[in-house]
């Protein structure tokens, strides 16, 4: 089932209005390509323009959010409604008019392996960002947010380019402090060892391997974390595993153990919280 979220009168009023709202202003779903030097290869993302962005001429936040295994990035506005949940957001205050970004990733887990797509989001998908939209270059203006194997791919860009994002939000994240579950995707999708699952590479890659560094670097990046308790790959544990170990080292966090499972329906409702949660820490949109 949904987790429900409190909404005041005010917030539902807005809601509704941006529903009916028709105009040339409303806000905005497209999808782009460019060439990626890192994948060698034309690269597709969705973008997300909050209303009035073709009639400002201000600078926006932008939250890069990732799809999960198995997944496309559209899967996150026909799926997880992301357009009517940022609308809704914007129009009540709970969060500044943003840029929301979506890479297509295939089934990479956001890592070197496969294709390099580590690489790609941050040397190129980044400056290209930059370049094609107002978005905000400073590390205040830029957030970072995925699901499964997208929680993945955002909990090691946040520990391993700290001084890059201001917060990170980790939906179901598929990330285990030792090796995932005999049914996880990342023991069968040629990620972690070409032939079959590299304990070794799954070390390597993990963000077990990030820890130490990131600790050195004094950069903290909050980070909003949460699962279904229903999650059938027991990702619930993992989180709640992670979240202790930032707790214990003395990183900003919150946790949340929703009534769900490995699914759209945990994703799609609580995707506005995390947001809620993220934009806390970024400089609102400015001329």
């Amino acid at each position: 089932m949904k987790s429900r979220w409190p909404v005041s009168g005010a917030a539902m009023i807005a809601a509704l209005l941006c529903v009916v709202c028709t105009d040339a202003h409303a806000s905005t779903v497209t999808t782009r390509e460019f060439d990626s030097a890192a994948l060698q290869r034309r690269w597709s993302y969705v973008a997300y323009l909050p209303t009035g962005y073709d009639q400002s001429q201000r600078r926006y936040p932008v939250l890069y959010l990732l799809h999960g295994n198995a997944q496309k990035a559209y899967d996150w506005v026909s799926s997880g409604h992301i357009q009517q949940t940022a609308d809704r957001l914007i129009a009540s205050g709970a969060m500044p008019p943003a840029i929301i970004v979506i890479p297509e990733a295939g089934t990479t887990w956001y890592v070197d392996r496969k294709e390099r797509m580590e690489t790609a989001v941050m040397q190129d998908l980044l400056p290209q960002i930059q370049r094609q939209f107002r978005a905000l270059d400073r590390r205040e203006g830029r957030v970072i947010a995925g699901l499964s194997m997208g929680g993945f791919g955002a909990a090691r860009f946040a520990l391993k380019y700290p001084e890059m994002f201001a917060a990170a939000g980790l939906l179901s994240p598929a990330i285990y402090a030792n090796e995932p579950p005999e049914d996880s995707s990342a023991r069968l999708v040629g990620v972690f060892g070409a032939q079959q699952f590299d304990p070794q590479i799954w070390r390597e890659l993990n963000y077990t391997a990030l820890w130490p560094a990131y600790l050195s670097r004094k950069t903290p990046v909050p980070m909003y974390i949460n699962s279904g308790d229903d999650d059938r790959f027991y990702i619930e544990g993992a989180a709640v595993e992670f979240y202790t170990l930032l707790r214990r080292s003395g990183q900003p966090a919150e946790l949340r153990i929703v009534e769900g499972g490995h699914e759209w329906e945990v994703w799609e409702s609580t995707i506005g919280d995390a947001m809620t949660y993220l934009f806390r820490f970024v400089t609102p949109a400015g001329s």
